[in-house]
């Protein structure tokens, strides 16, 4: 009889680390999933983190080229009024100050609207009023448009030219 019982026993005892061997592999193959999913997650996240940092660096970039527009809008009238002066006068003195305000501009990315003689462009230009003149085209800049790094700023005041019949 003890020959059954430690069979039994035997078989028992394999059975129950056949089990507890099941068991370990299950929880090992649920751990391995479980650090497979964090592993995907820190992935993402590291990508994530990645891409809000370039989006920050282009959004500053964006800003610090923009950021003298305030500054043109309030300086844009005292331009006007050196040009005006300039059309008036022979002043050596005028002239010079306008050719260092506009290099600087150039430099700091403000372009003047290239208005006169052009095709009329509404995206740049602002008609004032027509006159007789080559149909579409600016015949006279009234008032000078500026851009700051390709964006408008101010649109130029021009005459458009329209044929009379």
């Amino acid at each position: 009889m003890k020959d059954d019982t430690e069979k039994v026993q035997e078989e028992d005892s394999k059975s129950v680390k056949q089990s507890s061997v099941k068991k370990k592999k299950d929880e090992t193959q649920a751990l391995k999933q479980k650090i497979e999913d964090l592993e995907n997650q820190l992935a993402r996240a590291v990508a994530d983190y990645r891409n809000q940092e370039m989006r920050f660096e282009d959004e500053k970039r964006e800003f610090v080229k923009f950021a003298n527009k305030d500054l043109l809008l309030r300086l844009i009238p005292s331009f006007d009024v050196l040009f005006l002066a300039n059309k008036h006068t022979q002043d050596e003195g005028v002239r010079l100050t306008i050719d260092s305000i506009t290099k600087t501009l150039k430099e700091v990315g403000v372009e003047r609207v290239k208005a006169e003689g052009e095709q009329f462009n509404p995206e740049l230009m602002e008609a004032v009023s027509t006159t007789e003149g080559e149909e579409g085209n600016v015949v006279e800049e009234t008032m000078p448009g500026y851009t700051l790094n390709g964006k408008l700023v101010r649109p130029a005041q021009v005459k458009v030219g329209k044929t009379h019949q």
